[in-house]
C-alpha cells in the first residue's frame, strides 16, 4: 500500500511537534578535518562548492568520472542549487531548467509529461538520473522539493551514463543530486499559494547525530493542491522523500526512499497541426481548449542506496542500487487542427502504464603518477532492468468538432476504435536490459595544465517486446523461413568511444574540445510492411564540440561550438521500411554566470542553431530545417540585493525563442516569442526565526505563445502565474 499522507490540519500539527523537539536538540560541531587533494573522492554528500553568487555550482557528477570541477574536463555542464530553487519558487524540475539557455520545455505526446528539449534533441523524463542512476525517478514531473541540485550535461554522453532507459537525451542529460543533512540543522517550513488558489506545504528536516556527526537524516514533505492558472484544471502533488547518510573513516553510505503522486484533471493537450495549412494564432494564454473528463495520474515510489569505500588516499571504490515503481492512468483527447480556423475534431484514449526498474552502478576512481604524467583512472559498470506493462483503447472522434478558441463541453467519446490488453490489469509489453562497462583515463602534462581524456564504453542492449495479451512474445528479428518469429527480440552489443582535451591557458582560462557518441535503441519496422516487426541496430549519434570557459572566481563564463549528426528514425519506401536518413544540429552557445558586483547575481546567455535533414524519402525535405529546432534561444536574468534595504532582493527574468517548423517539409511553423518573470524576496527576523517572504510572477505580460513543436505537437505557454511563499526557519 502506498504512504497516506495527512491532511493539512494534521500537516501543521506534524510541524508544531517537530518545531517543538528541533528547539530542544542541541546541534552538534564537526571539528575541522583535513582534506588530502589528491584523493579522488566523488562523495554523494560533498557536491562542488557553489560559485558565487550561489545559483549555480563550480561542477558536478559527470557519470564513471564522478564529481568534476567544470574547468577540468572537456564537457558542458551546468548545475543550478537548491538556493536558486528556492529563490524562484521553482516547484518541477521545469521550473529550474527555464534558467538555461540551451534547454526548451514541451509535453510528451498527448500527455503531461515533461519532455526538454536540449540543443535541440529532446529529453524525456524517462532518462533523467538520480545520483547518477538511471530508471530510479518518477518519469513524467518530478518535484524540486527533495532536490540539492539539477545537473544539466550538454551533447551526447552514452560513455558517461551509458544507454538511458528509453534513448532520449541525445542533445543533452540531467541528473538530479538528493538533498544532504548538512553540519547545521534545517528546520524548515513553507507555506505558499499562487493567484488561483492553489496551495501549498513543505517541511525539510535534517540532523546530522552520533559521534563526529557521522550520521545524517533529512526529511522532506510537501503537497500542492488546487487550480492552476489554465482555467478549469485543477492539480494534485504530494510527495514524501527520506535520506539517510553516513561518513566513516574511510567509507561512506547513503540510502534515498521516496513516493510521489499527482493528479491533474481537466487536460489542456498540446495540438497536432492535422490538415491546417498554417499554424493559427496563439489561443488566450489561460483558455482551456480541453475537456473535463481528461485527467492524468502518476503514482511512482523509488528508492536508492550508494556505499564509497576509500582503498588508499587515492583510490576509492563504489557501489549503488536503486529501483522504482511505477502506477499510470489516465484519459486524454488531443486536438488536431480541421483548416486554419481553429477548428478541431477531438477523439480520446484511455492508457494504463505500470514499470518496474532495477539499476545498478560500480566503479572505481583514482589517481596515479608515471614519471612527469599523472593519471585520473575511471573504470565503471552499469546495468538496467526495465519491465513494462500497458493496455490502451483509443476512441474516434465521434465526439463532435472543438475549437482551441470557442471551446465547448463535449460528451467523453465511447466508439471504441482499437484496444490493447486489460485495462484494470495490464500486461507486460517490454523487458529491457541495457549491461555496459566503461574505462577511461585522463592524462596530465605539464603540471596538469594539458588534460587528455580518452575511454570507452562496450553496451549490451537485449530488448524483449510482447503482445498487449502480457505472454505472447512479440519477436522483432528477421523472421525464419516458415515465417515464425520466436526467441528474444533484440540483443546487441556496441562499442562507444570518447575523446577530449582540456588546455589550461591561465588559471581563469580553460580551452577545450570533445568527441563523444550518443546511443538508442534503433526503430522497428511497422506493420503492413514487408520486413514488419524488424527491429534495426542501435543508432549512433555523434558530436563534434569545441570551447573556452572562463573562470574569474566572481564570475564565469563559457563557449562553445558544436555539431551533433543523429541518425532518423527512417521511412517506409515502397512496401518496405528502410533505416536511413540523418539530422544534424549545429549551434554556439554562450553563457555568463556569477555575482560581478557584490549583491549583483547574473545569468545569461544565447544559443544560435541551424539543423538541416538528410537522406529523406526520395530526397523530398532534403536541406529543410528538422521539427521542434529553434533558431536560437537567449536568457537573461538577474538577481539585485536592494542597497539600503537589509534583506530585500528584486529579480527579473527574460526569455526569448526562434521561429521552430511544425513539419519536415517546412510549409509550418511558430513564430518567435518572448517571455517575462519578475520577482521579489525579503528576508527578515521575527521571534529570533528567520522568515522569508517571495513574490515571483511568470509570463508577466500574460503573453500568449506556441512555445514548442517538438514532434509535430504545438505546446502553449503557459499564462501569467503568481506565486507567494513563505519560509521560516525554526
Amino acid at each position: 500500500m502506498p504512504p497516506r499522507f495527512p491532511s493539512r490540519p494534521a500537516l501543521l500539527a506534524l510541524c508544531c511537534s517537530v518545531t517543538l523537539m528541533a528547539q530542544a536538540a542541541e546541534p552538534i560541531q564537526l571539528e575541522a578535518t583535513d582534506v588530502n587533494a589528491d584523493a579522488i573522492k566523488p562523495t554523494p554528500s560533498a557536491v562542488p562548492e557553489a560559485f558565487a553568487g550561489g545559483q549555480v555550482a563550480r561542477g558536478g557528477q559527470m557519470g564513471v568520472l564522478g564529481n568534476q570541477d567544470y574547468m577540468d574536463v572537456p564537457f558542458t555542464m551546468t548545475s543550478y542549487t537548491s538556493k536558486l530553487i528556492e529563490d524562484q519558487q521553482a516547484e518541477d524540475i521545469g521550473d529550474v531548467l527555464a534558467n538555461d539557455p540551451s534547454v526548451r520545455e514541451s509535453f510528451g505526446f498527448g500527455n503531461q509529461s515533461k519532455v526538454f528539449v536540449i540543443r535541440g534533441l529532446p529529453l524525456s523524463g524517462d532518462d533523467i538520473a538520480f545520483n547518477g542512476l538511471y530508471g530510479i525517478l518518477p518519469r513524467q514531473i518530478m518535484s524540486t522539493d527533495g532536490v540539492e541540485r539539477v545537473e544539466v550535461f550538454k551533447g551526447p554522453n552514452a560513455f558517461l551514463n551509458g544507454v538511458s532507459p528509453t534513448g532520449s537525451g541525445l542533445g543533452g542529460n540531467v541528473n538530479l543530486q538528493p538533498k544532504r543533512a548538512g553540519d547545521t540543522p534545517t528546520r524548515r517550513y513553507t507555506q505558499d499559494i499562487s493567484s488561483d488558489g492553489r496551495i501549498g506545504e513543505h517541511l525539510d528536516l535534517g540532523q546530522r547525530f552520533g559521534e563526529d556527526n557521522r550520521f545524517g537524516a533529512r526529511l522532506n514533505l510537501s503537497q500542492r493542491e488546487g487550480e492552476t492558472a489554465v482555467d478549469d484544471q485543477d492539480q494534485r502533488t504530494k510527495l514524501f522523500v527520506a535520506g539517510l547518510d553516513y561518513r566513516g573513516d574511510g567509507v561512506r553510505v547513503s540510502t534515498d526512499f521516496g513516493y510521489q503522486k499527482q493528479r491533474i484533471n481537466h487536460l489542456r493537450n498540446s495540438v497536432r497541426p492535422g490538415s491546417a495549412t498554417r499554424v493559427p494564432t496563439a489561443p488566450d494564454a489561460s483558455h482551456n481548449y480541453g475537456q473535463a473528463w481528461t485527467y492524468s495520474e502518476s503514482e511512482d515510489t523509488f528508492g536508492m542506496v550508494r556505499g564509497e569505500w576509500d582503498l588508499s588516499d587515492s583510490w576509492t571504490a563504489y557501489l549503488a542500487g536503486g529501483a522504482r515503481h511505477t502506477r499510470e492512468h489516465g484519459t486524454y483527447g488531443t486536438p488536431v487542427l480541421v483548416g486554419n480556423s481553429g477548428q478541431a475534431t477531438l477523439g480520446g484514449s484511455d492508457i494504463a502504464h505500470g514499470e518496474d526498474n532495477t539499476s545498478f552502478s560500480a566503479g572505481l576512481n583514482g589517481r596515479l603518477q608515471t614519471g612527469p604524467v599523472s593519471h585520473q583512472i575511471a573504470l565503471g559498470a552499469n546495468t538496467l532492468w526495465t519491465q513494462a506493462e500497458n493496455a490502451y483503447v483509443f476512441y474516434r472522434s465521434t465526439a463532435g468538432n472543438s475549437n482551441i478558441y470557442n471551446t465547448g463541453k463535449l460528451p467523453r467519446p465511447t466508439d471504441v476504435s482499437m484496444t490493447g490488453g486489460d485495462m484494470g490489469d495490464p500486461g507486460v509489453t517490454g523487458k529491457t536490459r541495457n549491461r555496459s562497462i566503461a574505462i577511461s583515463d585522463t592524462l596530465g602534462l605539464f603540471d596538469d595544465r594539458l588534460l587528455l581524456t580518452y575511454g570507452v564504453r562496450r553496451q549490451q542492449l537485449r530488448v524483449e517486446n510482447y503482445f498487449y495479451d502480457g505472454t505472447t512474445p512479440r519477436s522483432l528479428s528477421n523472421p525464419s523461413k516458415d515465417g515464425s518469429r520466436n526467441g528474444p527480440a533484440y540483443d546487441k552489443g556496441v562499442t562507444t568511444p570518447v575523446y577530449g582535451i582540456v588546455f589550461k591557458a591561465t588559471d581563469s582560462v580553460s580551452l577545450y574540445a570533445n568527441r563523444i557518441e550518443g546511443l538508442a535503441q534503433g526503430p522497428s519496422a511497422p506493420a503492413n510492411t514487408l520486413n514488419a516487426g524488424t527491429l534495426f541496430p542501435p543508432g549512433r549519434t555523434k558530436q563534434l564540440e569545441a570551447g573556452i570557459k572562463l573562470d574569474k572566481q566572481s564570475y564565469g563564463a563559457n563557449l562553445a561550438v558544436f555539431r551533433i549528426e543523429k541518425p532518423s528514425d527512417g521511412y517506409t519506401l515502397g512496401n518496405l521500411f528502410i533505416r536511413d536518413g540523418e539530422q544534424v544540429n549545429k549551434g554556439i552557445e554562450l553563457s555568463v554566470f556569477g555575482e560581478p558586483i557584490e549583491g549583483l547575481r547574473l545569468m545569461a546567455g544565447g544559443t544560435r542553431m541551424s539543423s538541416e535533414q538528410k537522406k529523406t524519402l526520395n530526397g523530398a525535405n532534403d536541406g529543410n530545417h528538422a521539427i521542434g529546432v529553434p533558431t536560437f534561444q537567449l536568457n537573461a536574468s538577474v538577481d539585485w540585493d536592494v542597497p539600503g534595504v537589509p534583506g530585500l532582493a528584486l529579480n527579473a527574468r527574460m526569455l526569448r525563442t526562434g521561429g521552430q517548423f511544425v513539419d519536415a517539409a517546412n510549409n509550418l511553423s511558430l513564430p518567435t516569442w518572448n517571455r517575462f518573470d519578475a520577482g521579489a524576496r525579503y528576508k527578515l527576523k521575527v521571534a529570533e526565526k528567520d522568515l522569508t517572504l517571495r513574490v515571483n510572477v511568470e509570463n508577466l505580460t500574460d503573453k500568449n505563445y506556441w512555445a514548442s513543436a517538438n514532434g509535430g505537437y504545438m505546446t502553449q505557454g503557459d499564462p501569467r502565474l503568481v506565486k507567494f511563499s513563505g519560509t521560516i526557519d525554526f
